[in-house]
């Protein structure tokens, strides 16, 4: 179980939060990776399966929340926090031991940055996929608690620090496609959201649906060198494009129904 958070001095404390849904196959994982921060918090919005009853084996601050959106979520798990440091993590993510060590070298420094972008090293099926833009995927996930806040959007949200940011150079470890299955699960929520969040700001015609995804597609494996990637890029590129094109056609089912 994390170590509780007593001490009256929070200069080089760090929470580590979490939100999750139905994550028994990877929250053990998550929270072993963050075991040695002074606090973890995690943050439940209905699981039907084991994790909360597995995140209760590393802390006793578990909470439920309704969801009502990533940022939503993400702005009540960092309203809990009472250390000075945060290291953010998603159920699906690891903090490498090179960045725990760079973490908590950072704290100990003189003057630190007020906020830390990770690299992120991302996985399909396995793989380490190193082009098609998924490496290093810089993110915003360690910072001052007082200096941090979250964007409110639909996709793509995450946090912004008023003051100094740093880059780290070890990674987060995200295991973000298990499997197809659940990968096209993601792929159907995603595209949602997307064209929720863009519908009244663009027009989509039938040049958009019919271009843009093999366009998307082009981009992934030529231009950002997907084809490195080998049978993983052709992959990575072509779920690329399915998101756009059921991005779009949503869309067009958006405005259809003005």
């Amino acid at each position: 179980m994390s170590k509780l958070y007593t001490l009256n001095n929070t200069s080089d404390k760090i929470s580590a939060v979490i939100i999750c849904r139905d994550e028994e196959d990877n929250i053990a994982d998550c929270l072993n990776s963050v075991k040695w921060v002074d606090s973890i918090i995690v943050v439940d919005s209905g699981s039907k399966d084991n994790t909360v009853e597995l995140a209760r084996a590393f802390t006793e601050r578990v909470y439920f929340n309704q969801w009502q959106g990533f940022a939503k979520q993400r702005t009540f798990a960092l309203g809990l926090v009472e250390t000075e440091w945060v290291l953010v993590l998603d159920a699906d993510e690891r903090c490498s031991k090179e960045l725990t060590l760079e973490i908590q070298n950072a704290v100990k420094s003189s003057k630190p940055c007020d906020g830390y972008k990770i690299p992120r090293k991302s996985f399909f099926l396995n793989k380490w996929i190193k082009h098609s833009g998924w490496y290093p995927n810089y993110q915003l996930r360690f910072f001052r608690k007082n200096s941090a806040f979250v964007n409110n959007r639909l996709v793509h949200e995450g946090y912004v620090v008023n003051g100094n940011t740093g880059f780290f150079t070890s990674d987060i470890l995200h295991y973000t496609v298990q499997s197809l299955s659940d990968f096209s699960d993601k792929i159907n929520n995603y595209s949602t959201l997307e064209a929720i969040e863009k519908y009244g700001r663009k027009k989509v015609g039938a040049i958009d649906i019919l271009l843009r995804p093999p366009l998307g597609f082009l981009k992934e494996y030529i231009i950002k060198l997907g084809f490195r990637d080998g049978i993983y890029g052709i992959m990575v590129a072509y779920f690329d494009a399915i998101t756009k094109a059921l991005t779009y056609m949503k869309i067009k089912e958006l405005q259809d129904k003005q």
